[in-house]
């Protein structure tokens, strides 16, 4: 096979290629159905590996045409070839199925047919007497016509129900039934022949060809339906999306646009995951974790967030097997949302490799023509990721990878929360609701325009990053894609790195990365306060030595109104690392806690960023 021809007309070098590999046992077949080729999976042997220059071209030319799946697969593999040819050119490649008891659909178009519409896709059947008349489906042979009926109805290449009229000289027999069924198909092929006066090869013949031609409708259908819609916005939406993107205020009117739409507060937290969310168009996008305790609110930030996200741009997920991502497909430049742990926790090893390397890949063995083999997928990222969980201690390598937002269970935010939920029942609730559906809509307009553009970071090296553990070379790089995601929002200002954009990205580190120097989860660093408050107002109570005050799970439930479930976890993580003692009590009496923590490091921040005015 000749490389050159193969990049200058892959579709038919390829034809041609499967054209020679056709084997004994499936000319058969091929002949009945008009293919004259076969895609044996040997096809990869020919080019070189995707490590070389050439070869990744190749292969990408390939994946884009259709030959190759995302995942590095052959399309037409197990299938028998037809080329389709346009004023003599291969436009096409068109595979039926050789092993009925395989997995895939039984027809597969591979290319560019002239036209993707049904109408289209009876046109280019090789069938002549297949015609579309008052909007059904009509195949003729001699005398003998078939009306076909409900094929859009179905959905998957697994079924095939539609309703079929067959007629001849005034004599009728209409049935309903699933062509893809054998016995189902028999018993119709008989009963025609019995109504119809007809021999039965001749109508089995005529239900084999009319088989073949609705297969390949109903495949280039679903082909159709599958591929990913285009939103074309009016002249109007994109006018108003270009201004709130030029907008000289636009960090401030994003947060003010996700206040409108229903979040009270965590401004660090909406900033951060807008911008995470537009990081996906990086080489190198954040990944976001967000942890609360139940209840607290963070399914609830992360749908605001996404909500400004379009759909076609969304995977959202509420779980995952530990090898499903391996056999997505492409998720290049989309956010990967997953709720709650639970979903997360089987799939971490892959959701850490998805995201430090920005593609998955597998390899496993089946059996191929009587020996093992072992096949290749590859799922290509880069991808951003949403997460959400309760967990206290989720897998520390994918938390490494993540920025790890808290929301806030102030008593303050819950009062807030329920002013909004009041709100929410009036007319004025009503009125802003309606108004909140039109600015997700900008939203997704704006995001839609945004492109994958190249960012420079003039100031780069100028930049300062505390250094004094390694995890800091990972935080770092997050850093890094932190600031060029807040220059990627503003590419219809500027393509380049300002002092602003690093002074937000310096404010948000501060806070949000800040929070992986402390061992403490966010939610357990808030029930120490507490727990520090309570035991300090007790002591000055009692008269007593914080070393000499003694309290119980009890106590802490009373004092800071928390869960029973609550109140174990933090404690116990807390007895862990050692801020609270326990002392065991003697037989029949309760056990009891000592704090050992003095209150004088509430968390951390970090420090050693660089001072924008100096740059």
């Amino acid at each position: 096979m000749n490389l050159d021809d193969l990049q200058t007309d892959p579709l038919a070098t390829v034809a041609d290629y499967y054209s020679q590999c056709l084997p004994d046992k499936a000319e058969a077949f091929a002949n009945q159905v008009g293919a004259t080729g076969f895609a044996d999976r040997s096809l990869g042997k020919h080019i070189p590996h995707r490590r070389t220059k050439l070869g990744r071209s190749i292969r990408d030319k390939l994946t884009e045409i259709g030959i190759y799946k995302p995942n590095g697969r052959e399309t037409l593999r197990g299938y028998v070839t037809e080329p389709i040819d346009q004023n003599g050119r291969v436009v096409a490649i068109r595979g039926h199925k050789l092993d009925p008891h395989a997995s895939g659909p039984g027809v597969i178009v591979v290319g560019s047919l002239p036209e993707t519409h049904v109408d289209a896709a009876i046109k280019s059947a090789p069938d002549e007497d297949l015609a579309i008349e008052d909007g059904q489906i009509v195949f003729r042979r001699e005398n003998r016509r078939y009306r076909v009926r409900g094929l859009e109805k179905n959905a998957s290449t697994t079924t095939l129900k539609v309703a079929i009229m067959a007629s001849r000289d005034g004599l009728v027999h209409l049935d309903s039934l699933d062509l893809v069924k054998a016995r189902s198909r028999n018993s119709f092929i008989k009963a025609v022949a019995t109504e119809l006066y007809v021999d039965e090869d001749i109508v089995k013949r005529d239900i084999g060809k009319l088989l073949l031609s609705l297969e390949t409708i109903q495949a280039e259908r679903i082909e159709q339906l599958k591929a990913p819609k285009v939103v074309q916005l009016t002249d109007q939406e994109e006018a108003e999306a270009l201004e709130l993107l030029r907008s000289p205020n636009l960090v401030e009117r994003i947060a003010d646009d996700l206040d409108k739409i229903g979040i009270v507060g965590e401004k660090t937290n909406k900033l951060a995951g807008y911008i995470a969310a537009v990081s996906r168009k990086l080489d190198t996008p954040l990944a976001i974790v967000i942890q609360s305790s139940s209840s607290a609110g963070k399914t609830s930030l992360m749908d605001a967030v996404l909500s400004m996200v379009p759909d076609e741009d969304l995977l959202r997920l509420t779980n995952l097997s530990p090898q499903s991502l391996y056999y997505l497909d492409s998720i290049k430049h989309k956010i990967l949302a997953v709720s709650e742990d639970e979903g997360v926790s089987q799939s971490a090893y892959s959701l850490k490799l998805l995201q430090s390397e920005g593609k998955l890949r597998h390899a496993v063995v089946s059996r191929e023509g009587g020996r093992m083999e072992t096949q290749h997928y590859e799922v290509e990222g880069p991808v951003s990721m949403f997460l959400t969980t309760t967990a206290l201690d989720l897998d520390e390598e994918l938390m490494n990878r993540c920025l790890v937002l808290s929301v806030d269970e102030s008593r303050q935010q819950t009062k807030a929360i329920h002013r909004r939920q009041q709100v929410a029942q009036t007319t004025e609730g009503k009125r802003a609701s309606e108004q909140a559906e039109k600015i997700r809509k900008l939203h997704q307009n704006a995001q839609r325009l945004l492109k994958s553009v190249e960012i420079v970071n003039p100031f780069a090296d100028k930049l300062t990053f505390p250094n004094d553990r390694t995890r800091m070379r990972r935080d770092f790089a997050k850093y890094l894609s932190l600031i060029k995601a807040i220059t990627l929002l503003h590419q219809y200002q500027r393509t380049e790195v300002t002092r602003d954009d690093i002074a937000l990205a310096n404010k948000l580190a501060a806070e949000i990365l800040g929070r992986s120097l402390d061992e403490l989860s966010p939610q357990t660093r808030v029930f120490l306060t507490r727990l520090h408050d309570f035991v300090k107002q007790s002591c000055e109570e009692q008269d007593l030595h914080r070393s000499e005050f003694r309290f119980t799970r009890r106590d802490v439930r009373d004092a800071l109104g928390w869960s029973q479930f609550q109140v174990h976890t933090h404690l116990t993580k807390l007895v862990e690392l050692e801020y609270v003692l326990g002392h065991c009590g003697n037989v029949g009496r309760r056990h009891v806690y000592e704090l050992l923590f003095d209150g004088q490091c509430d968390g951390k921040t970090l420090a050693g960023l660089v001072d924008v005015s100096q740059l």
